[in-house]
């Protein structure tokens, strides 16, 4: 019997190994496509793709939406792993990070000539000679976009614009709250405020690459952009993406500064829009110059199997066709790559397409080194603190213009190896001979005991895998690059340093701050979160009806995932829209709060939200241990003459502590690595980089600036605080446990 049962196992072991290991003949290949097209184009290039599944039977193409930051860190996480989509597509700026990793392939051989000589130039750039990226749209950039039913003649300078903008701007129902803005757009994001700086006198980079922060010209285009805030108050105080976008397709918005890939939204939206060039400066005389560039395909330097690239390369001819730019033409209006196109009636008498080009005519070409990650990070975080009130124009570009040379300098370092890394590499080297060894003398035993119980290893196995693949071998691996020069230009050839990016961490004095912060936000979040949840619980154990109810209720918040929360609550939060401060105002006739634009209340806003997300937990395992204890002994205290405090002092707080305290330890570790309140509510940490914790600031180390070796040991430390702490909280209780017995 048992020999029989053997044989079934093996039997289905290797059965299930066996229908993994042989692909079935006839299963079609999936081609996986990453982009960040907005719903409109996506909708069109899921028509698109099912036109080339009907044609070609044995491919199956798998589409992925996803924002352009996420795009661009999940995209780097699956290549570093050896994996990713087959084909990415999004914006020609991440183009040169990506060649730089070593994570995209070039594309000038892969593709006849022919092919090439279809494109405008500006679809197929060069980067250090090579060509990574097959654009299906030119353009890319920022207009003057505005709602003729609202505006008859477009500014033509930006003295007009002042001018209209304040016309425009419109609180019809004499509330002080503005029914309808003169301008509206994400201004405090660095893309849309660097065409201003040319207008001003110069660009915000020399020779493509070196920034190009600290000048006059920038130090007016700072004082701009919050005159419009601040003094002609033409702008909404707090004004994202997606609010400029909602504001504008709800007809609430005169203009709106925006691109090329917004048309199809509006037209959805039935939107009668007019395009101009953003205004020139009537004192300089000089006009804007939005970043052109383009859209397109970039092929994963992960696939490297001949017959999956062929048929990558096949989608992408299709997917950059003339049939496919001329669906998207005809569907979202956009400026095809395609020159034959160029001459056809579609474009030529598309009244948008041809203001758009000459819109193009002031722009400038869209920077593709990884350089500009640094100038975009050190110019957002003192462009918004000037915004906020915090720095000047004068010390704000100077400050930029530092922290963006630090930041190139930080990006481009590789450290190479000295005395150190040989001494550490040679006691890996032990540890590994060692370690083998040991597993050596141990495997026989490990045979024997699979023999003797094959069923309980068949079981126990798998999960050892799973568990080793997600949680040991990723920390492990964590800790080798946190000792390596890992970063840009080692993407793919990294080596062992030693200890520097530890030294580096602990001498940068911004760790402290936003480790003080990180404490901070813990302990008052975890505090509230067992203070709410407590009182809750026993609120609904003892004195309300329809228990369950409120349970299911309340536990709401907890089962929503994180991100539509944070989301949510971020909207809340609106100064002018929030419903916040509408509260505020209508109850308490406080004056509206910016509640995102300054440091404390923007993290004052996290605080809540994370309290919001915190509490059902600590509620739940309350309920739990209240509901563990006897009556008998509430009803023993009444009889004795104890009120309600000291009934909660004396037997349900020192009862509940067993549950509650694992609880909090638990609260405070989750609390302490949670990335998405902070990331989504602050907007990745704005205002000007203040409401950084440190599993944020470890994002923004790896996935914006490229440092990986530093983020692996930010992260390492986190991980040996978090282990530190949790000891010291275990030991504490075992040692009061003891004293009290």
């Amino acid at each position: 019997m048992i020999f029989q049962m053997k044989k079934i196992i093996y039997l289905l072991i290797f059965s299930f190994s066996f229908s993994f290991a042989k692909e079935s003949p006839t299963k079609p290949v999936q081609i996986q496509i990453w982009h960040q097209m907005i719903y409109s184009h996506r909708e069109v290039l899921a028509r698109a793709i099912t036109t080339f599944e009907n044609s070609n039977p044995g491919v199956k193409i798998r589409a992925t939406y996803r924002e352009t930051e996420e795009l661009r860190s999940a995209f780097q996480s699956a290549a570093m792993g050896g994996s990713g989509p087959h084909l990415i597509y999004g914006p020609s700026d991440q183009v040169g990070p990506f060649a730089a990793m070593g994570l995209i392939s070039p594309l000038e051989n892969e593709l006849p000539t022919e092919f090439w000589n279809q494109f405008d130039s500006l679809a197929v750039p060069v980067y250090q000679d090579h060509r990574y990226i097959v654009g299906d749209t030119v353009g890319n950039h920022l207009m003057l976009i505005y709602n003729r039913k609202i505006v008859k003649n477009p500014p033509a300078t930006i003295a007009e614009l002042i001018a209209q903008a304040k016309q425009y701007t419109i609180d019809s129902d004499k509330d002080s709250k503005i029914n309808q803005w003169g301008l509206v757009f994400n201004f405090t994001e660095p893309f849309f405020f660097v065409p201003w700086i040319n207008a001003f006198g110069e660009g915000f980079l020399k020779n493509q690459i070196e920034p190009n922060l600290n000048t006059t010209a920038t130090q007016a285009a700072f004082t701009f952009i919050q005159d419009l805030k601040i003094k002609h108050k033409v702008i909404p105080p707090e004004c994202d993406y997606e609010m400029a976008n909602s504001l504008f397709k709800e007809g609430r918005a005169a203009f709106i500064i925006n691109g090329d890939w917004s048309w199809g939204d509006y037209k959805e939206a039935k939107i009668d829009f007019g395009i101009a060039p953003l205004p020139q400066n009537e004192v300089t005389k000089l006009w804007p110059a939005p970043l052109v560039g383009t859209k397109g395909y970039s092929l994963n330097a992960n696939i490297t199997d001949s017959e999956e690239k062929k048929i990558t390369l096949k989608v992408l001819q299709f997917l950059t066709s003339e049939q496919v730019q001329t669906l998207f033409l005809a569907e979202v209006g956009t400026l095809p790559s395609n020159l034959n196109l160029r001459s056809q009636a579609g474009v030529k008498n598309n009244a948008q397409l041809t203001a758009s080009a000459q819109v193009m005519l002031y722009g400038q070409a869209m920077p593709m080194v990884p350089e500009v990650r640094a100038v975009w990070d050190s110019l957002r975080k003192h462009y918004q603190a000037v915004l906020g009130g915090q720095e000047l124009p004068v010390t704000a570009s100077e400050a930029a213009q530092l922290d963006a040379i630090k930041q190139i300098s930080n990006m481009n370092n590789v450290t190479q190896p000295g005395l150190q890394a040989k001494l550490i590499s040679g006691l890996l080297i032990v540890i590994l001979i060692l370690l083998s060894f040991f597993l050596l003398r141990r495997f026989p035993e490990f045979i024997r005991a699979l023999r003797a119980q094959p069923l309980y290893w068949a079981m126990l196995l798998p999960s050892l895998l799973i568990i080793f693949l997600i949680v040991v071998y990723p920390f492990f691996y964590n800790i080798l690059i946190s000792i390596s020069n890992f970063g840009l230009r080692t993407f793919k050839d990294w080596q062992i340093i030693g200890l520097q990016n530890y030294v580096e961490v602990f001498s940068d004095f911004q760790f402290y701050s936003v480790l003080l912060k990180t404490i901070i936000w813990t302990v008052t979040n975890v505090a509230t979160h067992v203070a709410i949840g407590l009182a809750l619980a026993i609120f609904i154990d003892q004195l309300l009806p329809f228990k369950g109810l409120w349970r299911v209720l309340l536990i709401i918040p907890w089962a929503i995932p994180q991100y539509i929360t944070a989301l949510t609550w971020r909207g809340l939060f609106n100064q002018e829209y929030g419903p916040i401060n509408h509260f505020l105002q209508t109850w308490f006739q406080l004056p509206a709060v910016q509640w995102l634009s300054q440091p404390f209340t923007t993290f004052f806003a996290c605080f809540i939200t994370n309290v919001w997300l915190g509490f059902p937990f600590m509620m739940v395992v309350a309920l739990g241990g209240l509901q563990s204890i006897p009556q008998s002994l509430y009803e023993a205290a009444k009889i004795d003459g104890a009120n309600e405090w000291q009934r909660f002092k004396l037997i349900t707080w020192p009862l509940l502590l067993p549950v509650m305290i694992p609880a909090a330890l638990l609260g405070f570790i989750w609390t302490f690595n949670n990335l998405n309140v902070v990331w989504l509510v602050s907007n990745s940490g704005e205002p000007a980089d203040q409401t950084h914790i440190l599993v944020s600031y470890v994002y923004k180390s790896a996935f914006n600036l490229y440092r990986y070796g530093y983020a692996a040991a930010l992260s390492l430390i986190i991980f040996i605080l978090l282990m530190a702490y949790g000891f010291w909280f275990v030991h504490k209780k075992s040692l009061k446990e003891k004293t009290s017995i």
